[in-house]
């Protein structure tokens, strides 16, 4: 066709502003008992999509979308909140009367038109003059067809003309009849057979025939005029006659193709007319026409009729001349049969395509679930919880049978057995797996520190605490020795206290060190005889010759037997078919752990599958259709039926594998268990396997040993601190002592020789000899006492300075009595200097055991570290009157209170003690250490 026939397109409707937010948040507080401003953002992405959709769409595919998106969110709308009214003000599509409802189904149904208006304008805009515009006006007419179809089949009593069931039916008629006539351009194009082409053509002229009658009842009401489909309907039938003509030439029916010529021309003259008398009206018609829509028909009505005529004349004359067939009437012509090609497209399709859901998008107020839906999904939820838990349990049975069968058949222990009677003769590695591993880690060992270095290491350290202790003990007897000696000496004038009740903490301290030592001796005794029993073995180990133990058989308790003297003696051909057997199993038992993993695997997807499956959205759909929540649940879960029979078919393929295991298990032990080729394996492996025990338990033995090493060696560290602390204290204590006694013995020989002697004194070699001074090297302590010499607290002061009183101290000093005069003895000689009232050294009451967390031994009469601190040195005395102080000095079994002169004060350099009580120092405790290594330190 020359020429391309205006389409016709739907007019829109128009609408005025519409409050979505108001209702929808009204009935979210009252029906769903939530907070309304939780859904202030879905509120206004509703209003915007509808604004976009009704004001500012156009009729091509943008507005399409648009509109597609809105209809869509009205209908999960609808299916949340029902019984929402709001005002929606529509104006009629052909009349502009404004019709005004509170019913969503007005709304739905208004922007139903819409998108037909929209399509029939997307299609009459399609170039037809291209396959893909012939296409898309050919879809696009039958999708408008399909909504206005959908319009007058779902919503009833219409408030307006538009929507009216007559209108509607009329709308949908056209806009097929002109799908028809895309259809039948694209087979004229496309130069189909003349009989096909002649029944679209009637079809056509018969669906405009038929409009032309209900077109009547709407003349005058704008909707569409009356001559163009008066137009259409006589042109489409004379292009039927046209066509059925040429297939009646090609088929020789001459005189009833020229009477088909004859009729078409008529047509065509009253089809010119009609369009004649349409173009010079044309300005007062409907605007649902295009602009050329007169002229253009016009041109088209005038090149069919001047063709027909053309075509008619010369098949009259080729009749006249040639054929001579006699010319039927045109009432007597049969009629040409018709070819319905353009049928509506439903709702449903369209709105089930992928791209269309995309468009319309999630839904906007998806976190809005009615209870009814929560219900129906709960109840859709234990379904699939029974479908899953019914499939674990029968996995868990195929798992369970798998293990039963092949511990049964005991398949996994003996085949390694059975490989290696058939491989056994022929390793490669002669030594077991686990013993080079033992090698390689006693090598590294070894080579880092060795149990011989750390034997050395143990034994020195346990000199060096003996000693210490030694060196210690001797010192308190060398201090003992000397005050005793004193005492002999000086006899009454000695007034410094025995050692004996000073140092018996000390002593204590001592001696529960030395019973450690001892103690820890035993365990020292216990190591080395186990590193005696497993050294030999160990030295074995880590030597060449270990490959040749376990290929020899070499046994140190008795004579050796080679293992290759009891070599398996199966002949080549039994090893190649138990070789084959083994194979075979080991393949199956393979098979079983892939379908074992399949199994998983399967599981795991139908778990997730069934975790993300959410049927809310389709029981929304479908709430308001009762009774169909078995039937819609039945369909979902159809989805998840290929798992349920891949893992049934796992189930089915284990059961094959396990028979096919049973039965080559069974052929294999009546292979092999003939002959004395069994007995010959056996006693090989019975031999490797002592082997490796023997082995096994000198590894053992030997980090035994190790471990006992280092327990000793954190014992001794451990004892040598504290025997280095208890030497501080005893060297501190000797030093107070011996400063003491140096005072004691300046005062002593002042009185001796002031005083005249009632008899002389016992001759000096009945008295024992003073032991020598230990010699101490300077220490600290040492530095302090001679520091102290020259301010200790019982300095005698000079006779001209009034003598000083110390502060306050923790030494037991009595308070001082009242000042008295002076007075001189019967000798003539002034009373003798006060004595000092001195604390007996008494140890410090009991605390914590230090050495309690070692477990080494019971202090019950050890002092705490607090209690051992030495005294800070007082503070600088306070000067006081002249007066002479009283001291009362209590000794053991005496008192002296003689009344002698005043002696003259003690030549420079001697000082007087600082405390006349030692408290020994002790550092606190090791902390960790395992109590359960009493009296030593244990293995």
């Amino acid at each position: 066709m020359s020429h391309q026939l205006p389409m016709i397109s739907i007019p829109k409707k128009t609408t005025d502003e519409v409050d979505w937010t108001t209702p929808i948040r009204h009935l979210i507080a009252k029906s769903y008992g939530e907070n309304p401003d939780n859904y202030i953002q879905e509120c206004q992405a509703l209003q915007r999509c509808r604004q976009d959709a009704v004001k500012g769409a156009g009729s091509d595919t943008t507005g399409r979308d648009l509109l597609y998106k809105y209809f869509g969110q009205l209908e999960l709308l609808e299916l949340r909140f029902s019984e929402i009214r709001v005002n929606f003000s529509w104006h009629d599509a052909f009349t502009n009367k404004v019709t005004t409802q509170t019913s969503i189904a007005f709304e739905k149904a208004s922007i139903l038109f819409q998108i037909a208006a929209t399509h029939s304008a997307i299609a009459a805009s399609q170039s037809r003059f291209e396959p893909e515009g012939i296409k898309l006006a050919f879809h696009y007419f039958r999708a408008c067809a399909g909504m206005l179809t959908y319009v007058n089949e779902n919503f009833l009593h219409a408030p307006s003309t538009d929507l009216s069931r007559e209108v509607i039916k009329f709308l949908v008629g056209i806009i097929l009849a002109q799908a028809t006539e895309v259809f039948l351009e694209k087979c004229i194009d496309e130069k189909k057979a003349n009989a096909l082409v002649s029944k679209i053509a009637s079809q056509a002229a018969s669906m405009y025939t038929s409009l032309n009658e209900e077109v009547k009842d709407f003349q005058g009401k704008g909707i569409i005029d009356r001559n163009w489909v008066t137009i259409k309907s006589k042109l489409f039938a004379s292009l039927a006659q046209c066509y059925r003509a040429q297939a009646d030439m090609k088929a020789g029916n001459h005189g009833e193709a020229l009477a088909r010529w004859i009729l078409a021309e008529s047509l065509a003259k009253e089809a010119h007319h009609s369009a004649s008398s349409f173009s010079a009206l044309f300005s007062h018609v409907s605007s649902t026409l295009p602009a050329d829509a007169g002229p253009s028909i016009l041109d088209r009505t005038k090149s069919h009729s001047q063709f027909c005529t053309e075509r008619k004349n010369e098949v009259q004359r080729e009749n006249d001349l040639i054929y001579n067939a006699v010319v039927p009437s045109a009432e007597v012509l049969p009629p040409i049969e018709k070819a319905s090609v353009a049928t509506p497209i439903p709702i449903q399709e369209v709105y089930g395509s992928p791209d269309v859901q995309k468009v319309i998008g999630p839904d906007i107020f998806m976190k809005l679930i009615p209870l009814s839906v929560h219900e129906s999904a709960s109840v859709y939820s234990e379904e699939k919880a029974k479908l899953v838990r019914k499939e674990v349990e029968n996995a868990e049975s195929a798992e369970v049978e798998v293990r039963s069968a092949l511990e049964a058949t005991g398949v996994q222990d003996g085949l390694a057995r059975f490989k290696g009677m058939v491989d056994g003769g022929a390793e490669e590695q002669p030594i077991p797996l686990d013993v080079r591993r033992w090698i390689e880690d006693i090598g590294i060992i070894e080579d880092r520190e060795s149990v011989d270095t750390l034997m050395r290491e143990l034994a020195r350290l346990k000199e060096n605490v003996r000693g210490e202790l030694e060196d210690t003990s001797r010192e308190l007897e060398a201090e003992s020795h000397e005050c005793e000696a004193m005492r002999i000496k000086y006899d009454h004038l000695w007034t410094q206290e025995p050692s004996a009740g000073l140092n018996k903490a000390l002593r204590q301290d001592l001696k529960s060190h030395m019973a450690a030592l001892d103690a820890a001796a035993t365990s020292d005794q216990q190591v080395v005889a186990l590193w005696d029993s497993v050294k030999g073995d160990i030295s074995l180990l880590l030597s060449p010759g270990v490959e040749e133990v376990f290929c020899a058989g070499l046994q140190p308790a008795g004579p050796s037997q080679s293992l290759l003297e009891v070599d398996v003696g199966y002949d080549e051909q039994e090893r190649t078919r138990i070789k084959q057997f083994t194979s075979e199993i080991e393949e199956r038992l393979g098979r079983l752990k892939k379908i074992s993993y399949e199994r998983g695997e399967v599981l795991k997807d139908l778990k997730e599958k069934i975790q993300a499956d959410d049927v809310s959205h389709l029981l929304l759909l479908h709430r308001r259709n009762t009774g169909v929540e078995p039937a819609l649940f039945a369909a979902e879960l159809e989805k998840f039926r290929p798992y349920q029979q891949r893992l049934a078919a796992t189930v089915h393929h284990q059961q094959v594998a396990i028979q096919e295991i049973q039965s080559l298990w069974k052929g294999l032990r009546d292979l092999a268990g003939r002959g004395p080729g069994v007995k010959k394996w056996e006693e090989q492996e019975r031999l490797k396997k002592d082997t490796v025990r023997r082995f096994s338990r000198a590894r053992d033995g030997y980090m035994d040993v190790r471990d006992g090493i280092m327990k000793g060696l954190q014992f001794y560290k451990q004892l040598m601190e504290l025997a280095a602390s208890l030497a501080r204290n005893v060297k501190s204590f000797t030093s107070e002592r011996r400063a003491e006694r140096e005072r004691l013995i300046g005062h002593a020989e002042v009185q001796q020789r002031l005083s005249v002697p009632k008899q002389p004194p016992p001759p000096l070699d009945n008295k024992p000899p003073l032991p020598p001074q230990p010699h101490s090297r300077p220490s600290l302590e040492a530095s302090f006492a001679s520091m102290n010499l020259q301010t200790g607290r019982h300095a005698t002061p000079p006779p001209p300075k009034p003598p000083q009183v110390p502060q306050p101290s923790s030494y037991a000093v009595s308070p001082p009595p009242a000042p008295q005069p002076q007075r001189l003895s019967t000798h003539g000689f002034p009373p003798p200097p006060p004595q000092l009232t001195r604390s007996t050294y008494v140890p410090p009451p009991p605390a914590q055991d230090p050495y309690a967390s070692l477990g080494l031994f019971a202090s019950p009469q050890s002092t705490s570290p607090a209690a051992r601190q030495p005294s800070a040195p007082p503070p600088p005395p306070s000067q006081k009157p002249p007066s002479q102080p009283s001291h009362s000095y209590t000794k053991q079994g005496y008192s002296s209170s003689s009344t002698l002169p005043a002696p003259p004060p003690p030549p420079p350099g001697v000082g007087t003690r600082i405390s006349s009580q030692h408290q020994p120092v002790s550092p606190p405790a090791p902390q960790g250490y395992n109590t359960q290594y009493k009296y030593g330190y244990g293995r």
